[in-house]
C-alpha cells in the first residue's frame, strides 16, 4: 500500500548525539535538520523518539508483522473520514549504521497508516524504537496479536457508551435548532432524520440508551446476579444473555415517532412506560427465583458436576443455577409474552405486539405474571439431582428445552416434566 501510494523509496538520514535525534530529508528537498528528543523505556531498556514522517520514508517490516491489509480496513478509512482522531500512532524501528543512513520499518499500526494514505494523507506520525532487539520486539508483537490480544468492550459498556453518545446528540439537536434545554418536543424519528449520515448508529445510540437505562438503574435488583465481563464463575447470568432475551423480546427495536415528551407527566409516555416495566419485571424475577436462593459463593463453577460427585448444594442455589442457563431463559421469558398478549386479548384490546412493554399493565396481569414465575421456578426437574447427569449434562439447544417444555420429555423420549407446561394452570 505504502509503495502503492509512492512511498517506502529513501532511508532516512540520522544521527544520534548524546539524547537527541538528529535527521534530514534530503530526497524531499528538506535539507533542514531537525532535532528530536531521545526517550528511554524503563523496562525494556529501548530507547526511541517521536516523529511525524513523509511516507516515502516509511517500509513496511514483513518480518515481525507480516499480516497483509484486511477488509476491515473500510471501516478504518470510514472513521479517519468522519474526521475522528487516531488513537494509538504506528511503530517502527531503526538500526543506526555508521554512514547514517537508516530503513524505518513499521511493525504495528500499518491498517492505520494504509487507510490514512488511501484518504490522502502523506505523513504520519510514528514511535520508533532506536537499535532494539529485533527478536524482542517480534515476541512482543506475536504476544500483542495473541495470548495479549485486545479484548473488546464488553456489550454492557458498548451500552453506556450508546447510552452517551444518545444524550450527547440530543443536546447537538436542540443546539443546532435553538431549542430551549427542557424542550423534547421532537421524536426518535426527527434525531435519526436530523444525524442522516449515520442514521444506522444513530438507531443503535436510542436503543443503547433504553437498555443503559434499565441495566444501571439504582433500582435494578437482577443487576447484583449479572456477570458483565462474561468470564465470571460467581453469577448466574451474563450479560449478553440479557440482551438475548429480557432486551430481545420485550424491548421495542425501531424508534418512535411520538414525542420524546410525549404524556411523560402521566406516566404514558410510551419508551418510559416500556423501561419502567421491564425494570419492574425484572425485580420480580429476582424477588422470586435469586434474591435470598442464590449463593455467590458457591457460585456457577462445574455445578452439575459437583451434584454428580455427591456433592450437597441447596437446591434454591441449584434452581436459580439452571433457570438461568440462557437456552431455558429464552424460553421461558416467551411465556412471559404470551401470558402478556393474552391477557390484552381477552380484555378485547387490540395490541401491536411489537410494542408490548408499551401498553400499561394493570394491577391483575402483575399478579399472573408473579404467579406463573412462582410456579414455573418451582418445577420439580430444577432441584431433580438425577437430571444433573442427563439433561443439565451438557449445554442444550433452544430447541431442546422448547420440545420438553411442550411435551414434558426429551426427544429421545426421557421425562422431564410429570406432563408438559400447561399456561393456563400456571398463571
Amino acid at each position: 500500500m505504502l509503495r502503492l501510494y509512492g512511498g517506502s523509496k529513501y532511508e532516512l538520514s540520522l544521527r544520534v548525539e548524546d539524547e537527541l535525534i538528529k535527521a534530514s530529508l534530503p530526497e524531499m528537498s528538506r535539507n533542514t535538520v531537525f532535532t528530536l528528543p531521545l526517550h528511554a523505556d524503563v523496562l525494556s531498556g529501548f530507547t526511541y523518539f517521536f516523529a511525524k514522517l513523509p511516507i516515502e520514508y516509511l517500509h513496511h517490516d514483513e518480518k515481525i508483522n507480516p499480516r497483509s491489509i484486511g477488509q476491515n480496513i473500510s471501516k478504518l478509512i470510514e472513521e479517519f473520514y468522519q474526521k475522528r482522531p487516531q488513537l494509538h500512532i504506528s511503530l517502527g524501528w531503526i538500526t543506526v549504521p555508521d554512514n547514517g543512513k537508516c530503513l524505518v520499518r513499521i511493525f504495528d499500526g500499518q491498517h492505520k497508516a494504509a487507510a490514512q494514505v488511501l484518504l490522502g494523507i502523506r505523513e504520519l506520525p510514528v514511535r520508533i524504537f532506536v537499535n532494539p532487539d529485533a527478536d524482542t520486539l517480534l515476541t512482543a508483537n506475536t504476544n500483542a496479536g495473541t495470548t495479549l490480544r485486545q479484548v473488546a468492550f464488553d456489550k454492557s459498556v458498548q451500552r453506556r457508551l450508546g447510552n452517551a453518545l444518545y444524550v450527547d446528540r440530543v443536546d447537538r439537536y436542540k443546539e443546532e435548532l435553538g431549542l430551549a434545554e427542557d424542550d423534547f418536543s421532537f421524536s426518535e424519528r426527527d434525531l435519526v432524520k436530523f444525524f442522516k449520515g449515520e442514521s444506522r448508529e444513530m438507531k443503535r445510540y436510542i436503543l443503547d440508551a433504553v437498555r443503559d437505562s434499565v441495566t444501571h438503574n439504582p433500582e435494578n435488583k437482577l443487576k447484583d446476579y449479572i456477570d458483565f465481563g462474561g468470564r465470571g464463575k460467581e453469577k448466574p447470568l451474563s450479560y449478553s444473555s440479557i440482551e438475548k432475551t429480557f432486551y430481545s423480546f420485550f424491548i421495542y427495536q425501531e424508534v418512535l415517532d411520538t414525542p420524546i415528551s410525549y404524556q411523560l407527566e402521566s406516566g404514558e409516555n410510551p419508551r418510559e412506560l416500556e423501561k419502567q416495566q421491564i425494570l419492574e419485571l425484572i425485580n420480580l424475577i429476582a424477588e422470586e427465583i435469586y434474591i435470598g436462593k442464590f449463593d455467590s459463593d458457591i457460585g456457577t463453577y462445574r455445578i452439575e458436576n459437583r451434584l454428580q460427585s455427591g456433592e450437597l448444594l441447596p437446591l434454591d442455589h441449584v434452581r436459580a443455577f439452571r433457570i438461568s442457563k440462557e437456552e431455558i431463559l429464552w424460553n421461558w421469558l416467551k411465556y412471559i409474552s404470551q401470558i402478556i398478549r393474552n391477557f390484552f386479548i381477552m380484555q378485547g384490546i387490540p395490541i401491536d405486539e411489537s410494542k408490548l412493554f408499551q401498553y400499561k399493565f394493570p394491577v391483575p396481569l402483575w399478579e399472573r405474571l408473579r404467579t406463573f414465575v412462582r410456579n414455573f421456578s418451582n418445577l420439580p426437574l430444577w432441584s431433580n439431582i438425577a437430571l444433573s447427569s442427563t439433561v443439565f449434562g451438557g449445554k442444550q439447544n433452544y430447541d431442546f428445552w422448547q420440545y420438553v417444555f411442550e411435551k414434558g420429555k426429551t426427544q429421545q423420549g426421557q421425562q422431564v416434566l410429570p406432563e408438559p407446561i400447561n399456561l393456563m394452570k400456571m398463571i
